[in-house]
């Protein structure tokens, strides 16, 4: 019912002045993987422009082979009592960061705990902590250390291998002074399907041009969320404009 309401919103006319392409350029400044138009983005600034991956010494570890069954990376501890249990309400300790050109909601006890470098990681093994890492990872895909956080945060797969080719096309953008496209905010969340091993997030956005919402899929592996590219080689779904925040969990702004 919601998404046949959405695909109804969907705009006609050019691509770069619908309001949903719009907000969804904010969304990670990727517009290279929205609505197929690769072939529009000059390859100027590509991967061989400040792509080289940061040094860190530990980190969200690349698979789950790595670590002991259920166990969390070296110094990374948030709170996961609230288990698998659907949330009402956002932690009250959320303060406000902005990556690239989102504002992102921060949690002190759902993640990210930890910051090393680019890299914005140890997510409460909760709902609420796959709704941060799914709010928090695409945003850092935009700047020159994409790849350190794609070899880190993302998936390995098919899916992620086409993300890397599709995204070592395009210049990066490391804050809103690099791009016309101004700060969007990640307002609110809901969590359309969990288990311990996997979570679809929906997110809420807010910028100048309205609200809209994409999915983000995520998995559980090597002791902390990670992102899930589909075949082909998105983070996210495609973004819809709304009109109101109904059926989400609001951060407070």
């Amino acid at each position: 019912m919601f998404r046949r309401r959405e695909r109804r919103t969907e705009e006609s006319g050019p691509y770069w002045k619908q309001r949903g392409w719009q907000v969804s350029a904010v969304f990670i400044a990727l517009v290279f993987l929205l609505g197929g138009i690769v072939a529009l983005v000059s390859g100027k600034g590509g991967a061989g422009e400040g792509t080289s991956a940061a040094v860190v010494s530990d980190g969200p570890l690349p698979d789950s082979s790595h670590n002991a069954k259920g166990s969390r990376p070296d110094g990374c501890h948030t709170d996961d009592s609230a288990g698998g249990a659907k949330p009402d309400a956002a932690p009250k300790d959320v303060s406000w960061h902005t990556l690239g050109v989102a504002r992102v909601p921060v949690s002190a006890s759902a993640g990210p705990t930890l910051i090393e470098g680019p890299l914005w990681w140890c997510f409460a093994h909760t709902q609420t902590g796959a709704a941060l890492a799914a709010s928090v990872i695409p945003s850092q895909m935009s700047g020159s250390h994409w790849k350190a956080v794609t070899d880190r945060q993302v998936v390995a797969g098919a899916g992620r291998r086409m993300w890397e080719f599709k995204r070592g096309t395009v210049k990066n953008i490391d804050s809103a002074a690099d791009t016309d496209a101004a700060i969007a905010t990640y307002v609110g969340f809901s969590v359309a399907s969990y288990t311990s091993t996997a979570a679809t997030v929906r997110l809420l956005l807010k910028s100048d041009s309205g609200y809209a919402a994409t999915t983000v899929d995520l998995r559980w592996s090597g002791g902390d969320w990670k992102l899930l590219a589909d075949g082909s080689g998105s983070l996210h779904s495609s973004v819809s404009s709304i009109s109101n925040t109904d059926g989400f969990v609001l951060w407070g702004v």
